[in-house]
């Protein structure tokens, strides 16, 4: 379902049903991951266009194009933040150093915890999707997501996981996490998809 085409800014418009938030208000499940930059890495694995997993150290991570973005975040919850400068790394970027194979129309989204977010490749794959590392210029907190959060601005926030590890190729859809629990496949606050009773054929796998 796209977004509508004649839509004020999203800073003086909120999707249906949503309140305007001031601050960051702390949302997220279970506990807070600690961070051990000598383990961590990020991966790129599943359908690759050479076959092979892509891996970066947190400084390898750290050291890629960094872009800022200016976007709102939409919790299904019902608030909304607005313009926010989040800065980080392209989910285009890291596509372009580990390209998916053509089949690719998916993919999973992994974080902390064996958390996990399903999405389509083009919502992924939007100009203002990133993986942030900072917010204002300044880095995250673990509470929202240190060292790596996923941005995309055009879905609820549950698409976009704090505390981010990698990123799967998939040739078919799956459900994430939150999906698999009763969420919306796909997540558009435009359209106020927050529950997967409200699916339309199409929109997701079968629960």
């Amino acid at each position: 379902m796209g977004q509508p085409e004649s839509r004020e800014s999203e800073q003086t418009q909120l999707p249906p049903g949503q309140r305007l938030q001031r601050g960051w208000p702390v949302t997220h499940y279970g506990p807070v991951p600690k961070f051990r930059p000598e383990r961590w890495e990020f991966r790129v694995f599943g359908a690759t266009a050479d076959g092979d997993k892509h891996c970066w150290s947190h400084e390898e991570f750290s050291a890629l194009p960094y872009d800022t973005v200016v976007a709102d975040m939409h919790c299904v919850t019902k608030f909304s933040m607005v313009g926010a400068e989040w800065g980080g790394v392209r989910t285009r970027t890291l596509m372009e150093l580990a390209p998916p194979a053509p089949e690719v129309t998916h993919v999973m989204v992994w974080a902390e915890y064996g958390f996990s977010s399903n999405m389509r490749l083009a919502d992924f794959t939007d100009d203002r999707a990133l993986f942030a590392t900072h917010r204002a210029g300044e880095p995250l907190t673990a509470e929202h997501g240190f060292p790596v959060r996923l941005v995309v601005p055009h879905l609820y926030a549950w698409k976009g996981p704090k505390w981010v590890r990698g990123v799967e190729y998939m040739a078919a859809d799956r459900r994430g996490f939150w999906e698999e629990r009763g969420y919306h496949n796909v997540g558009d606050p435009w359209e106020e998809q927050r529950y997967s009773y409200q699916e339309e054929p199409g929109e997701g796998p079968e629960l």
